[in-house]
């Protein structure tokens, strides 16, 4: 029977955790080579490798991310025994890593969440945005207990994904009041010609806005396209054009931006689906998460 070497294993940590083996020796007070060697010696034990350079810097291959996230299991327990046979307070939050799609307004990032952090037993939620492609590559690498995105997977994946739709809300279009007050009247036409903050093209929602545009003979005047959503409602903000929001967090984006509603819409439908490798949610937070967000997406604005 092989037993896996945890010198070698604290090692690998060290260096993952600076990003440079010369960082990792200072902490360990140990000399270069000896890290160097060290860290072969555990790759070839392996038959992986775990380090690519960027640089002057390592970077985890897709092996060395999911060996990274077992030593960080293993030396947290290590260090959570040493904190009970001191006398400390034990126990520790499980941890919940979640990847959020870039194109997931914050807003509605963190209400599907927030029930998260309301959970009896304690939970460290880590967040990464990043796109779905890249998202999907951890999730496959077991980096990642599930993705937060407004479409579902489609594409063939290194490893089993399953959607799982959390509810739909429909459109809201705000403005800052000035602008309201002008555009309110005579929608959907008095769009025709109004100044348009719109998500960039490729996105869902743009998508899904186009589409709306040309069915009602609408041309907007595309003031600036953004990526980020909070940054086009920065600019909304200061009254560089109308923008939409997905229903369910109007609310929190008029009280936050100080902005104001044109008109709702239930023509254009924003969902949010969990994925995750799992075909029936199992774990206790994507549960928790699932079973508020249908209730939380329903629960739209009063007019």
């Amino acid at each position: 029977m092989e037993w896996l070497n945890y010198h070698h294993l604290h090692y690998f940590w060290m260096v993952a955790k600076e990003g440079t083996i010369a960082r990792a020796c200072e902490k360990l007070r140990l000399a270069q080579p000896t890290i160097s060697g060290q860290l072969r010696q555990f790759e070839e034990a392996l038959g992986e490798k775990l380090f690519s350079k960027s640089g002057r810097n390592l970077v985890l291959t897709d092996i060395g991310q999911v060996v990274y996230r077992y030593a960080e299991e293993i030396f947290s327990v290590g260090s959570e025994l040493q904190d009970v046979l001191r006398g400390r307070p034990q126990g520790r939050p499980a941890r919940f890593i979640v990847g959020i799609s870039d194109l997931i307004p914050k807003w509605i990032a963190f209400r599907v969440l927030e029930p998260v952090l309301k959970m009896a037993e304690p939970v460290h939620l880590i967040c990464h945005e990043d796109n779905t492609e890249n998202l999907l590559l951890k999730l496959a690498s077991h980096g990642l207990d599930m993705i937060l995105t407004d479409a579902p997977v489609t594409a063939p994946t290194r490893a089993r994904a399953f959607n799982h739709e959390l509810g739909s809300c429909g459109v809201s279009f705000c403005a800052t009041r000035e602008l309201a007050i002008r555009y309110r009247k005579g929608f959907p036409k008095s769009m025709d010609g109004a100044p348009w903050l719109l998500p960039t093209e490729g996105s869902t929602m743009r998508r899904s806005l186009d589409q709306w545009f040309g069915r009602h003979q609408i041309r907007p005047l595309i003031v600036g396209e953004f990526q980020d959503s909070a940054l086009l409602k920065v600019f909304g903000q200061a009254g560089a054009g109308i923008f939409p929001v997905a229903s369910a967090v109007e609310k929190d984006v008029r009280e936050h931006y100080g902005v104001a509603v044109i008109a709702r819409t239930t023509e254009i439908v924003e969902r949010f689906y969990a994925v995750s490798v799992e075909r029936r949610l199992k774990h206790p937070a994507v549960t928790a998460i699932a079973e508020a967000a249908e209730r939380f997406l329903l629960n739209l604005p009063q007019k």
